[in-house]
This record gives C-alpha cells, structure tokens and sequence, in this order.
C-alpha cells in the first residue's frame, strides 16, 4: 500500500468518516467519578488547586450523586475526610464514620449508583500516612489487619466495591480473606495494583486533608522509574484475588497502562489524578490551551492505551459534553 494508490486522508475528509472510523471512545459509563466526604453539616468547600471540585458533607451529596447518575455514569469513588484523626486511624473502620454515612445516605436514595470506596488509611491518621507506624515506618504486616477491617465496614454500610490504594504487601489477600469470613465475598476488589510515588498527588492531598507530617511514601509507593516492577505488583495482587487492576497517575504512565493490558486479561482502571487535571485547568485559565478539547483528548489517550475505566475529576465535565454529542 504506497502512494499515489492508497491516501490515507481519504477517509480523514469528512467529519462522518472520521467517527464512522474512530478506533477509540470514551463513553459516559466509562468514568468513574471521585467525591470528597467531609464530617459536618452544610458543608460545600471549594478546592482552590481544582476548580469545579468541592469537599461536600453526606447532607449535601445526594444532589452531587444524582447528577452524576443523570450524566449517564455508574459509578463513584468516596474519600473520607473525618472529624478526628489518631495515629491508628480510627474512624477510617467507625460503624457510623463519615463515608459509611454517606455509603448509607446515597443507596438509601439511588441504589443503582455503584459505589466504590478507596481503602486507605492516611486520610484518618494524624500523621497522614497510609499504615500504622512504628518507629519511622509504616509497619506492612500490623497495617494489613486495619485495611481489612475499613474495607468490612464499607461492605457492611453497602458499598458495592472497595479500593485498596495503600500499597502495602498483602492487602488485597488480607481484605479478600476478610470479606469472604464475613459473608461479602461478592464484594468485587479494585485494586491499585500499579501506584507510583508521583509528584502529580500535590492537589489530592490539599483536597484530602492527607499530607504525610514526616517522610514521604517512596517505602511502599513505586519508584517512577520502574515498568517490570509494575507487572510483578499487577500479578500478585491478581493472584491475591483483585477483580480490576488499576495504574496510578494515568497520563504519565500511559506505556505501564499498555504493558499491563498485554499482559493480563482483568479489567484495568488508571486514575487520571489530580495533577494532571491541576495542569489542564491552569493551562486553561490562561489561554493557552483548549481546556475541553484538552480534556477529551487526554481521556481518550488513557482508554486508547488500553483503560476500561478511567477515575477522572474530569468525569462530570467530559459526561455533559458526551451527552451533548449524543443528541
């Protein structure tokens, strides 16, 4: 096939060819949409670092819930922000903490909507790490036994997933054991299998109130640098009993997305996380870029790469323009 015979812009000359041919698409069912739970009441506070994100009170997530569920999307991702932390993160597994409120208050009224809920606990501890500490490390094995327990509670509440995002060894044969002991063993698992130690978090940890006091997470984060490290963590929490395996930051990790889609056969889910939103929406805000048109690409970039499902502060955004392009 060479030129002059075949011109590969033939089928580029008209708007109806070039969707008739589209290889990639992003559908509304396709996102998952993150919502920040925070104690108290009438509580609707804007994240300066992500414009259009709020930290909202259960009082005040039944409106957010059904918009996103009207949008044409299926599921969200909580993230408790509590009223007290402690250094064993107590209320992260509290029978009536804030997200298992607010798992009972949105399946009291919409229960079609699936709710995923992010198993970690360094948005309850006072030292905003993701285990308990001993000494100036998080303890791995001692940890497992209270990421087991969070993850029963927000079964319990009715969640219909849950998310380990905590990265240490074991955990999601920990939580699997846990649930089937305790009658949820058909309580799906996403695990963040593949979560970097990236410097794209910054806006999530203002928006979580999660900041480490001390150190950082490189311990039990991966390093940026590593790919066949990536695999090895994929395929043991498969083997542990993950349903759907997620890489974390997604743009900067598009060819750890593609190497896990070639290598397994789950579900992938990438989060395209807060930084990466972050950037898209400066850029935006001072003209330099297309901020919609930007927005639509880089999703579609993360499901080309070879994502099912893609966790995204876009997801309400992009929702509306999909919608819009259906009519």
């Amino acid at each position: 096939m060479k030129f002059p015979i075949y011109r590969p812009r033939r089928l580029r000359k008209t708007e109806q060819f070039r969707e008739m041919l589209r290889e990639t698409k992003v559908s509304a069912s396709d996102l998952i949409c993150p919502i920040f739970v925070k104690y108290g009441r009438d509580v609707k506070t804007p994240i300066p670092a992500m414009p259009g994100c709020f930290q909202l009170s259960v009082n005040n997530l039944l409106h957010e819930a059904q918009e996103i569920y009207n949008l044409g999307m299926r599921a969200v991702i909580l993230f408790g922000i509590p009223e007290v932390k402690d250094e064993m993160g107590s209320q992260a597994y509290a029978t009536n903490g804030v997200i298992q409120q607010a798992i009972r208050r949105i399946k009291g009224t919409i229960p079609e909507l699936i709710i995923i809920t992010d198993v970690c606990l360094c948005e309850y501890t006072s030292h905003g790490h993701c285990g308990i500490i001993k000494g100036h490390d998080v303890d791995n094995d001692e940890t497992l036994q209270f990421l087991a327990r969070m993850a029963l509670s927000h079964a319990e509440a009715g969640a219909d997933m849950v998310a380990p995002s905590d990265m240490m060894d074991g955990r999601v044969g920990a939580i699997r054991k846990h649930l089937d002991e305790n009658g949820f063993s058909s309580i799906p698992i996403m695990s963040y299998a593949a979560k970097y130690a990236s410097s794209f978090y910054g806006p999530f940890r203002e928006a979580a109130e999660s900041a480490p006091s001390f150190g950082d997470r490189k311990t039990y984060q991966m390093d940026p640098a590593n790919a066949l490290e990536a695999i090895r963590e994929v395929r043991l929490d498969i083997e542990e009993g993950a349903d759907i395996v997620m890489v974390k930051p997604a743009l900067p990790y598009l060819d750890i997305i593609t190497r896990v889609r070639s290598e397994f056969d789950l579900p992938i889910a990438a989060f395209n996380v807060s930084g990466e939103f972050s950037m898209v929406k400066a850029a935006a805000k001072m003209g330099w870029i297309d901020g919609e048109k930007v927005m639509i690409e880089c999703l579609l970039s993360i499901k080309r790469a070879g994502a099912d499902l893609i966790i995204s502060y876009f997801a309400k955004e992009a929702a509306k323009i999909l919608k819009e392009e259906k009519k």
